[in-house]
């Protein structure tokens, strides 16, 4: 449920994309979002920032998935959903066409809303 629905009423698909993303940035850590604290962030989500500013993003990846060779680009969806724009938040289908196809060029996210 996301954050906006839960604390003003308020629905949108867009919102569903920040859920989305947020769920698959805990995939692929295999971390939550609440209670995390691996780092000065607060939570999950700002840690997955830090690491893309640094260009460190795959420190961000649960080891086993290291090993399967789960593309960068998933990170950066992830973290496209969770943009604190909703206008900028890609659509539920542009998000299938991203983890589908490894040769799209995908745009750089922006802060998350955090």
């Amino acid at each position: 449920m996301s954050l906006k629905y839960a604390l003003e009423g308020l629905f949108s698909t867009k919102y569903d994309v920040f859920s989305f993303g947020i769920l698959l940035l805990e995939i692929l850590s295999g971390k939550k979002n609440t209670g995390f604290y691996q780092s000065d962030s607060l939570k999950l989500l700002g840690y997955a920032w830090d690491l893309w500013k640094e260009g460190r993003g795959q420190e961000l990846m649960e080891p086993v998935l290291e090993e399967e060779t789960v593309p960068r680009q998933h990170i950066n969806v992830g973290l496209l959903c969770v943009q604190e724009s909703v206008d900028d938040r890609p659509s539920m289908s542009d998000i299938v066409s991203e983890l589908g196809n490894e040769s799209v060029c995908l745009s750089s996210p922006k802060q998350p809303a955090f």
